[in-house]
């Protein structure tokens, strides 16, 4: 069977991470899933090692000293994963705004060809739940910002919630990725698009987070800003 690890980095998140564990391991197809956790001062890291004890080999934890950022935090867990012999390597949030289900579309989309699996927003539409009006056109336009800089045709640039194959990642080389936050995710697909690999978007609906608070800042998206600006210029 195929060796699938969903990556989930965490800063604060006691109030869904049990839940969200629990929802990826019960879905079919023996999904392993990895957080990555930031030394979280609200107990994230002792509610998953309680679940270890429950999952004894699904259920894997790697506990950073500090917080240090979003990227940094999947670069960990690509290292961790490739590492392990895992052949598909997900990205997704803690918080549900990532359906676990969707796992499984991501998962078929690699498996019938594509080495990147994109979960997007925009492929069909604008679907998004429970976003003011302003986020929806922020994050919408930032799409079409990346797209008109770069002219990579993915309609959903900052996404989240992907697949990668083994093959993907180690073609892409994550140590060379500059972009720590709100970034890391647009050079990321960038990275994926330049090496010639096939991906494909898959239509998800996003929903906003009910329990915990939000991560983005000002200085995030602004990295993403003049980040994006540099990307054609730069020897990848």
């Amino acid at each position: 069977m195929d060796k699938k690890l969903v990556i989930i980095p965490t800063y604060n998140e006691k109030e869904n991470i049990e839940a969200i564990i629990r929802k990826v391991v019960s879905l079919d197809g023996a999904f392993e899933l990895l957080v990555v956790d930031d030394s979280s001062p609200d107990g994230t890291a002792d509610i998953v090692k309680s679940l270890q004890k429950e999952f004894d080999g699904q259920v894997h934890i790697l506990e950073r000293a500090a917080k240090q950022g979003l990227g940094t935090a999947y670069i960990a867990g690509f290292k961790w994963a490739l590492s392990g012999g895992y052949q598909y390597i997900f990205e997704m949030d803690a918080d549900f705004s990532h359906n676990p289900d969707d796992l499984l579309n991501l998962y078929a989309a690699c498996k019938e060809g594509s080495d990147m699996a994109v979960g997007s927003r925009y492929v069909c539409g604008v679907n998004v739940v429970n976003w003011p009006i302003s986020r929806v056109i922020m994050s919408y336009f930032a799409s079409v910002y990346v797209r008109f800089i770069t002219g990579m045709p993915i309609m959903d640039a900052t996404a989240g919630f992907v697949c990668y194959t083994n093959k993907a990642l180690e073609s892409i080389d994550v140590d060379k990725i500059k972009m720590r936050g709100y970034g890391f995710q647009i050079e990321m697909k960038y990275r994926h698009w330049k090496s010639k690999l096939p991906f494909k978007e898959v239509s998800i609906i996003f929903t906003d987070r009910t329990l915990g608070n939000s991560k983005m800042s000002s200085g995030i998206f602004g990295e993403a800003f003049w980040g994006v600006l540099s990307l054609p210029f730069r020897k990848l």
